[in-house]
């Protein structure tokens, strides 16, 4: 079965790349050249393109809308001087950029059915964290330390929370790729919202440790397919030049899910025996809107024109967009980012797309990055402290109830401090955040692990372990937060979207399924000062791999980003230790105001989201005639 669909692969002929477009290599762009396959063709020729892709795809009654469009794609800063425009248009068009927050109501609902989304997966998280304070004991798999079975119930505690992860890695995640085939975007969220649904309750009626595992494998199906479809999701169907904020939303809501989770841990604390069963159960509670929501959202564009279903991707952009023009640009200009897409890709099923991911070089690149961000995530250490936070609390000194208050705090950090992720994500950029956060994380999580030598008689230990762990999640909540499964979502071109997704969110899922499993086992070999101190180091272990193979992506639209991933990895990493690491060192080391540094990548032609001029060149008129 091709699942890549026969729209891409029949597009016309007439739709050819200019003379600079043909001389970039979307396998190895040496030079770093970023290019619009729409700047250079005559008015006249694209306009006759755009009225023959109109006939084949039986769109005749729009093709003027469409070929307005095609016009304002080919040199966005220059939409002005566009005399097919009315007046609303350049309005619109202006807008996007001095009002780019102004989007459609149902793109919004779309970015808070994929928050929904997020908030199950961090309570899903959670629910266990406030769990391990009592269902080994009501299992029985709580032997003290010394005890015969103690190493043998540290490890089979461990199994119990890492089973969605192991789940999510080794099916969940996989999953996605036939499911969103099949069923589209909408159709995998719901199912993955019904698996989180009836799992979560399932776990608060087990009455076995084995019985609760299986829930929680169960469990793990919906997490996987869900957080390999949502971000992709919401990056779809975003505009280029806010795709970081909403994506984003991914994170900042997972880490409110967790939030939410660590309120209700609280909240049911004094419950008694059965509180651990509620704590399990409460995550349903975000899954059923979700459920019943999803199939009010616009489905997305991209995957109509995959499927060949271009006047269902139109209307999905009319309503995505806050004008028919903005619809049919976008419409048109990511039809002929596809067929550049597709001259390397060719055609192929699942087996072959999988492979895929190593063999071709843009796809490859992508690859290595996506798996960077995603394993980066792991190595900071967060999900010690999403997990196991109140068993780490308790080691510290505190009651249990004040090991959940603690939780509780840890929480509300790491969600409050990701809002501002919203604006830096897409003005600082991806690639930027990471390489400022991870340094923060590696001294602040060595700070808190040194602070358990201190005397727990002193005032000062539970205080000053609890300060550190909240500053690692202030730093971790607006840069390792927010950054991977939005980059990841965004990397991949259409043709290899799901597989990518599924493999990055699988490397995510399946390292936090080790750390899961492995951390009980941690404590009791290294102690937690020693824990602590072993993931400072991986931190530095992991801002070295970002620094290599972590290219920027902001602000570029999806298609645009294949000429970035063309860019060959050894480039791109000479490029950093031989330009950008000297441009720091005598900027910021040595303060050398006059230090430039030599851009990697050159825009050689108008692209579709460099609107600044525009932006510049309307403010200044506005204020001259003082309509601004």
């Amino acid at each position: 079965m091709d699942y890549n669909g026969k729209a891409i692969a029949e597009h016309h002929e007439g739709a050819v790349p200019t003379t600079e477009q043909a001389r970039v290599n979307l396998n190895s762009n040496v030079s770093g050249k970023i290019a619009n396959p729409l700047a250079g063709i005559p008015k006249h020729e694209l306009l006759r393109q755009v009225e023959r892709f109109a006939e084949e795809q039986d769109m005749t009654d729009i093709t003027p809308l469409l070929q307005k469009g095609a016009l304002v794609a080919q040199n966005p800063p220059a939409f002005e001087e566009i005399a097919e425009l009315e007046e609303y248009e350049r309005e619109a068009l202006r807008n996007e950029t001095l009002h780019k927050w102004r989007q459609p109501r149902a793109l919004y609902y779309t970015i808070v059915m994929c928050s929904l989304g997020a908030a199950v997966q961090g309570w899903d998280q959670t629910g266990s964290n406030g769990a391990n304070l009592s269902f080994p004991k009501e299992f029985g798999i709580a032997a003290p330390v010394g005890s015969p079975n103690h190493d043998r119930d540290n490890w089979i505690v461990g199994l119990v929370n890492a089973a969605p992860y192991i789940a999510s890695a080794f099916c969940g995640c996989w999953l996605s790729d036939p499911l969103n085939y099949y069923f589209g975007r909408r159709g995998t969220i719901f199912f993955s919202a019904v698996f989180c649904l009836f799992s979560v309750i399932g776990c608060a009626f087990t009455q076995t440790w084995v019985e609760l595992f299986i829930c929680r494998l169960l469990l793990g199906i919906g997490m996987g397919s869900k957080a390999s479809t949502v971000p992709i999701f919401a990056a779809e169907n975003s505009p280029a030049a806010i795709r970081g904020g909403l994506v984003m939303s991914w994170q900042m809501w997972t880490a409110f899910g967790i939030f939410l989770g660590f309120c209700a841990n609280l909240a049911l604390y004094s419950v008694g025996p059965l509180a651990w069963r509620l704590e399990l159960g409460s995550a349903f509670l975000p899954a059923l809107p979700l459920a019943i929501g999803v199939y009010f959202c616009p489905e997305s564009p991209r995957w109509y024109m995959k499927k060949n279903r271009y006047r269902e991707a139109f209307k999905s952009l009319c309503r995505l967009r806050n004008t028919e023009l903005q619809a049919a640009r976008d419409l048109y200009y990511i039809h002929v980012q596809l067929i550049e897409e597709q001259a390397i890709i060719g055609k192929s099923n699942y087996v072959t797309r999988f492979i895929q991911l190593f063999t071709i070089p843009r796809v490859r690149r992508a690859t290595l990055a996506s798996f960077t961000v995603m394993i980066a995530q792991q190595m900071c250490g967060i999900n010690i402290i999403a997990f196991y936070s109140s068993t780490i609390f308790v080691e510290a000194g505190a009651s249990s109830r004040s090991a959940l208050l603690a939780s509780w705090g840890f929480g509300l950090v790491n969600f409050l401090f990701a809002i501002p992720a919203i604006r830096t994500i897409d003005s600082f950029g991806r690639r930027s955040l990471l390489l400022f956060t991870f340094p923060q994380m590696a001294w602040t999580l060595l700070a808190a692990g040194l602070c358990f030598l201190i005397p727990t008689s002193s005032a000062a230990h539970l205080g000053l372990v609890a300060l550190f762990i909240f500053l690692f999640a202030a730093f971790y909540s607006p840069g390792e937060g927010p950054v991977p499964f939005t980059y990841s979502a965004e990397v991949f071109p259409l043709s290899h979207r799901e597989v990518g997704m599924s493999w990055a969110v699988s490397t995510c899922l399946f390292w936090a399924a080790v750390l899961s499993l492995t951390f009980p086992r941690m404590l009791s070999a290294f102690g937690t000062t020693g824990s602590f101190i072993f993931y400072a180091g991986l931190n530095i272990c992991a801002l070295c791999l970002i620094f290599c193979f972590v290219p920027e992506t902001k602000q570029r639209t999806l298609e645009e980003l294949d000429y970035v991933f063309a860019v060959p990895t050894g480039k791109h990493v000479n490029y950093q230790f031989t330009k950008a690491l000297p441009y720091f060192v005598r900027r910021w080391v040595f303060f050398d105001k006059s230090a430039q540094l030599e851009p990697l990548y050159h825009f050689d032609a108008p692209l579709a989201t460099n609107q600044d001029k525009a932006r510049e060149e309307y403010e200044m008129e506005s204020r001259t005639t003082g309509k601004y």
